[in-house]
C-alpha cells in the first residue's frame, strides 16, 4: 500500500470510530436528560436554568479525545516505519522510534481536544438557549419547547431522537428555518422545504399532498420531519467533525515524530522538507490550490493567501476556514543521504 493510501486508510478508520465517539456522547446526554427539570424551569420562565439542567458535561466526550489521542499515535508511527534503513558512521543501524507519552506533541493534542470539547459545548448552549427562547416567544407550552430541543422518545425503544442537541448554533437556525417553513401553510415555503439536502425524503409525498390539498400539516407530523431532518444535521454535524480533527491529529502525530527523530539527533533538521499536496478536484478551496506544491523546511510553515499560517494541512493552530473538511495532505521528504554524508565527514575530520 502506498503511503498516502496508508494515511487516508487511517483517516477512514480513525473517523469512522470519531463520529461514532461523537454521536455517543450526544445520546448519552440526550438520553440523561430529567424532562421534568427543564419544563419547570421554562414555567417559571429560567431559560438559563434550563439550558444548565440538560446537563452538558465535557466527560460525556472522553471518548472522542480517547480516538483522537489513538489517531495521534498512529500516524507518528506511520511516519516512523515509513523511514528507510539506516547506518551511522559507526555501521550501527539507526533505530526510529515514535513517543506518545509525557511529550510536548501529546499536551498539545491534548490541550486542542479540550478547547474542541469546549468550543462544542459552548456552540451547543448557544443553540440550545436560542431555541428554547424562541419557543416560548412563540408560545409554545414549556414541554413542548424542551422536547423540541431534547428529542422526542422514539415508538418502540427507550431513546430519544430528533432535536437540537449536539448541532451548531447555525444548524439551530436552519431547523428554526425549516419549522417556519412547515409550519406555515404557504404552498411555497413548503415547497421550498424540499430543496434542504438532509431531509428525510420519505417525507417528501407528505409534503407535497399537503401542498395539492391546500391543508396545513399537522404539529405531529412537522415533529416528525424536523426530527429527521435534525438527526441529518447532526450526522453531517458528526462527520465534519470527525473528518477534521482526525487528519489534524494524524498530521500532529506524523509531525511530531519527524521532530522526534530530529531532536534525538538521527536526522538533520535542514535536511527535512515539507510538500503540500491537494487532491487537485474543484471542491479544492482556491487558498489550498494556491498552497498545492509549495515547499517549506520541517521547522518552517506554509503561508495560505488567506495570511494563515500553517505548519501542514488542518494545523490546529490555524483558522477554522483553512481546516475544516480539509482534504489536502502533506508529503516530508528527508534527504538521509545528505545527513549520511556531513556525519561522515564529521567523522573523518
Amino acid at each position: 500500500m502506498a503511503y498516502r493510501d496508508r494515511i487516508e486508510a487511517l483517516a477512514a478508520q480513525f473517523g469512522e470510530r470519531a463520529a461514532e465517539a461523537f454521536l455517543e456522547a450526544i445520546e448519552d446526554i440526550r438520553n440523561n436528560v430529567t424532562l421534568r427539570l427543564i419544563v419547570e424551569r421554562l414555567e417559571r420562565g429560567d431559560v438559563q436554568g434550563a439550558v444548565e439542567a440538560i446537563g452538558l458535561d465535557p466527560v460525556a466526550f472522553e471518548r472522542l479525545e480517547r480516538v483522537l489521542e489513538d489517531a495521534y499515535g498512529s500516524g507518528g508511527r506511520a511516519e516512523v516505519d515509513n523511514l528507510p534503513r539506516l547506518i551511522d558512521p559507526q555501521g550501527a543501524r539507526v533505530l526510529f522510534s515514535f513517543a506518545t507519552r509525557n511529550t510536548v506533541g501529546e499536551r498539545e493534542l491534548r490541550e486542542h481536544s479540550s478547547r474542541l470539547v469546549t468550543r462544542i459545548i459552548d456552540d451547543q448552549r448557544e443553540a440550545i438557549r436560542t431555541a428554547l427562547s424562541d419557543g416560548l416567544s412563540r408560545g409554545d407550552n414549556p414541554r413542548r419547547t424542551a422536547l423540541d430541543v431534547v428529542g422526542r422518545m422514539e415508538r418502540g425503544s427507550n431513546r430519544r431522537t430528533g432535536g437540537i442537541l449536539g448541532l451548531t448554533s447555525a444548524q439551530e437556525r436552519y431547523v428554526a428555518n425549516a419549522r417556519a417553513q412547515l409550519m406555515s401553510g404557504d404552498p411555497a415555503q413548503m415547497r421550498a422545504f424540499l430543496e434542504r439536502g438532509r431531509r428525510d425524503k420519505r417525507f417528501d409525498r407528505t409534503i407535497l399532498k399537503a401542498v395539492r390539498e391546500g391543508k396545513p400539516l399537522t404539529r405531529e407530523t412537522v415533529d416528525r420531519i424536523l426530527g429527521r431532518y435534525s438527526d441529518g444535521l447532526l450526522k453531517l454535524r458528526g462527520d465534519t467533525i470527525a473528518r477534521t480533527e482526525t487528519l489534524a491529529a494524524l498530521n500532529k502525530g506524523r509531525f511530531d515524530a519527524i521532530g522526534q527523530q530530529i531532536d534525538a539527533g538521527k536526522i538533520d533538521a535542514q535536511d527535512v522538507t515539507k510538500k503540500w499536496s491537494s487532491v487537485g478536484d474543484d471542491n479544492v478551496r482556491h487558498s489550498h490550490q494556491v498552497l498545492n506544491g509549495q515547499i517549506a523546511p520541517y521547522d518552517g510553515v506554509f503561508t495560505s493567501p488567506s495570511g494563515a499560517l500553517l505548519r501542514y494541512p488542518h494545523d490546529p493552530r490555524a483558522p477554522a476556514w483553512e481546516t475544516i473538511m480539509c482534504r489536502c495532505f502533506m508529503n516530508i521528504v528527508t534527504d538521509y543521504g545528505a545527513t549520511v554524508v556531513r556525519r561522515f565527514r564529521a567523522e573523518a575530520a
